[in-house]
């Protein structure tokens, strides 16, 4: 029986692990699908910081291939994956939580004098906007600031971001694994840390039984991960350069990487969020749970 091809977006080892560990152990050609990871696309680059989230697409860069229609699913954080829905043009709606459950970490450099996240008040703070680091780096700064002393800027990927940070063009940078252990090893100063959800957006044509299949998949994957993560760690290790810093499995804090089931995204949770991204001027009010959100995964 010929396999049913499937194609989905290849974002870092942190968020796609259960997507490369399925491959490698063959789990999604026993469940009928010919599963492939393309590149996330091509980005403009960040010749200086962007202080308005409004002039960045939400989808990313020149080059984005879920709008395009060259994939199927793309998995990213919660806040970003309302806001894509939202602005899809191809109707790409939230299907599920995603499996990976990572963490945003705020660093400064090591001279910088900042020890806590008051001190980062009117600071530049690079993220990727409409990213996790966009919104998780509000989130860890206004328990701690007022609204307008928080400084988010559009700073590009995370190694784009890390040295920004590194030649001094910005204050700050929200970065995730590995870039968070490739900052730690470097003695870069960690301010804040928090996790957070994703969730997996698909378009129109991709039915529930054949997202059902690649869930399935998933799921061994995760019960994989979750029995001994260490001989993927490298996945995590090939993505950081050695001109920045050379990077040993064992240089990973365990309990930072994360994975667990894929879930329905529940209304309530929507909504809270929603109300939140409203609040800052992340998205329009008009958006409702049934226009964004197609819950095609089952409770378990």
């Amino acid at each position: 029986m010929a396999l049913k091809k499937v194609r989905s977006v290849r974002s870092g080892a942190i968020f796609t692990l259960p997507y490369l560990v399925a491959l490698e152990h063959g789990y999604f050609a026993e469940e009928g699908i010919d599963l492939e990871l393309v590149a996330a696309g091509t980005y403009d680059a960040v010749l200086k910081p962007i202080e308005e989230h409004e002039l960045v697409s939400s989808f990313g860069g020149i080059s984005t291939p879920f709008e395009s229609g060259d994939v199927s699913l793309y998995r990213a954080c919660e806040w970003g994956q309302i806001r894509r829905s939202h602005d899809s043009t191809r109707g790409g709606q939230i299907i599920a939580k995603r499996a990976a459950v990572a963490s945003q970490a705020i660093f400064v450099r090591p001279d910088s004098g900042i020890l806590h996240p008051q001190s980062l008040a009117n600071r530049t703070v690079g993220v990727n906007f409409h990213h996790g680091s966009h919104y998780l780096a509000i989130q860890s700064l206004e328990g701690f600031l007022e609204p307008d002393e928080i400084k988010v800027v559009h700073a590009g990927g995370p190694a784009e971001r890390f040295r920004k940070l590194r030649d001094g063009e910005i204050d700050a940078v929200a970065l995730m694994e590995p870039w968070t252990t490739a900052a730690e090893k470097l003695g870069y100063v960690l301010i804040t840390e928090a996790f957070y959800v994703g969730s997996e957006i698909a378009s129109a044509d991709l039915d529930p039984e054949t997202f059902a299949a690649v869930d399935r998949a998933v799921r061994r994957a995760v019960r994989k991960i979750n029995e001994d993560i260490r001989p993927y760690l490298h996945h995590f290790v090939e993505e950081v350069p050695e001109d920045v810093v050379k990077l040993e499995p064992a240089d990973f804090r365990l309990g930072r990487l994360r994975y667990a089931d894929p879930e329905p995204y529940p209304e309530g949770e929507f909504e809270r969020t929603h109300r939140w991204m409203v609040k800052w001027g992340l998205i329009e009010p008009q958006s409702t749970f049934a226009s964004i959100v197609d819950n095609r995964v089952a409770a378990v």
